[in-house]
Parts: structure tokens; C-alpha cells; sequence
């Protein structure tokens, strides 16, 4: 079954988002890592949908969803995704956040312990102090993007999308990926990773106390989120378990067959003992 993108507003917002139809008894929320959108579960869409009802998302101020100010932070999208969750009434789905969803969903299940069923996340920023790759940290750490306001998103984007290292995006998916940031959307993005220095370690005070089962699905040799950042939530999250797929940063693109064997498993009880 093709993904299909919807809108819906919530909280004011356009947000886009596609559904697997049918009742399989459990909902999976799938939040869209950046710089994609929902097409980013394309290649693991019908496998996942044999298990789970699936709702994919991309969240306020990525892919094609309109942003707001207060959002473009860990906290601030946390809550978020608790709303949409409501707004769709999905009951204790699973969460399936990679890149920005990792420290998101940490915040969600920190704030509303048992809303969510369970987490897979990886390849976003834990670590404190930050361990991520050059380019990405320089943009963390930059006194302003006054520099960036120059820049062509979709040279940017471009030049980001080519970390892929086995999957071959389809013209439309890349298109959907690069049109999404046109305009003056793209700087105001990056405020949402420009937080973490603030966010990071708001976050490690609260990673001890998450009871929410979390799988944490990382890249080994991910040049722009270090997988350093991986077993730093292990070794903190009560109930966590780490596995690192033979890839950079796009592990759920190339080693999807991989990154969905391993999201199924712990759907059918794997986060019931991790």
C-alpha cells in the first residue's frame, strides 16, 4: 500500500500526515526524521503495517507541516506529540522516532509516563556534552545562522540527502524532501538542534526516572549524530536496549529490511523485557 499524505489541522497548524488503514489491534505513531518527511517510512511501510495501525507524521516546522516558534524544541515538540496523539486517538500507541523524534519522545515519555507503549528512537542528540559530527555542531554552536540566511535550502538539503549510502531515493521522494524546506522554512529548522545545549541537559535529568520501554536504533558509523549518543541513553534509560545497524546516519533507509526486523520484533513483545 502507497503512502498517501493527508492534512489535518491541529493546534492551529496544517499538519501532514499518511495512515496504513485497518485495525491490527495496536497504533504506531512514526515521526519523521529531518531532513525527510513521511516518505522517510516508505521502504519499511508495508512490513511495519502488517503489525501495527500506522500513523506517520511530520511534525510542526518539518517536511510539509507548518512550524511555530515554540516548537522548534525538544520540550516544546514533546508536548506536541502528546496532543497529536489525543487528536487521533491512538490508545498507548508505539513511537518510532529517529533523528529529532529521539529527544522529543524521551521528553513525552518523561512527562506523561504510559501514554506511549514503547520508543524506538536513534540517530538524534542525547549525549551531554554534545558528541556529534563537525558540520552538525557547528551549527549547534554558532553565535547566530546570520551566515545561513544566504544559503540555498536545497543545496543544503541536497548535499545532507547525500549521506545516503545504499538507499537510492525515488525523484519524487527527493523532490517531496527538498521542496519541503523551500522558502524560509530551512533556517528556522535548525533551531530545533541549536536548543540542545539547553535542551541536552534538561533531558539527562529526567532519563533515570522513564519507565517507557525504549529500543535504541543507531547508525555505528554515523558521521553527524556520534553513535556515542546511543549508549548514553542506554546506560541510562531503566528499561533500554541498543542496537547498531551497519550504517550511517539514514539507518532506517539503508538497512530498512533491518531497521523493520528489528522494530517488528520488539513490537511482538521485545519491549515487554528489555
Amino acid at each position: 500500500m502507497p503512502i498517501e499524505p493527508q492534512t489535518r489541522t491541529i493546534d492551529g497548524l496544517s499538519i501532514r500526515y499518511a495512515e496504513s488503514g485497518g485495525d491490527r489491534g495496536v497504533d504506531a505513531l512514526l515521526l519523521s526524521p529531518w531532513p525527510e518527511s513521511v516518505y522517510a517510512f516508505e521502504p519499511m511501510w508495508d512490513q511495519l503495517a502488517e503489525h501495527a495501525s500506522l500513523l506517520a507524521v511530520d511534525l510542526p516546522g518539518f517536511g510539509h507541516s507548518t512550524g511555530r516558534e515554540d516548537l522548534f524544541t525538544s520540550r516544546g515538540m514533546a508536548g506536541f506529540i502528546l496532543e497529536l496523539a489525543d487528536a487521533f486517538e491512538l490508545d498507548q500507541p508505539h513511537a518510532v522516532g529517529p533523528d529529532i523524534g529521539t529527544s522529543a519522545l524521551l521528553f513525552a515519555a518523561a512527562d506523561q509516563p504510559g501514554r506511549l507503549r514503547s520508543l524506538v528512537i536513534g540517530g538524534g542528540g542525547a549525549a551531554v556534552p554534545l558528541q556529534l559530527g563537525v558540520e552538525l555542531k557547528d551549527i549547534v554552536e554558532a553565535p547566530s545562522l546570520d551566515a545561513m540566511a544566504g544559503v540555498e535550502p536545497r543545496q543544503v538539503i541536497g548535499a545532507v540527502l547525500n549521506y545516503h549510502e545504499r538507499h537510492e531515493l525515488p525523484a519524487y521522494v527527493r523532490e517531496d524532501y527538498l521542496s519541503a524546506y523551500d522558502g524560509d522554512r530551512f533556517v528556522p529548522s535548525l533551531g530545533f538542534v541549536r536548543a540542545y545545549p539547553t535542551e541536552l541537559p534538561a533531558l539527562a535529568e529526567v532519563l533515570p526516572r522513564i519507565e517507557t520501554p525504549v529500543e535504541i536504533i543507531h547508525g555505528a558509523h554515523d558521521p553527524g549524530v556520534l553513535p556515542v549518543n546511543a549508549q548514553y541513553l542506554r546506560d541510562r534509560l531503566p528499561r533500554s536496549r541498543v542496537n547498531l545497524l551497519d550504517a550511517g546516519h539514514f539507518a532506517w533507509a539503508d538497512r530498512a529490511d533491518d531497521y523493520a526486523a528489528l522494530v517488528i520484533s520488539w513490537w511482538k513483545g521485545g519491549y515487554e523485557n528489555p
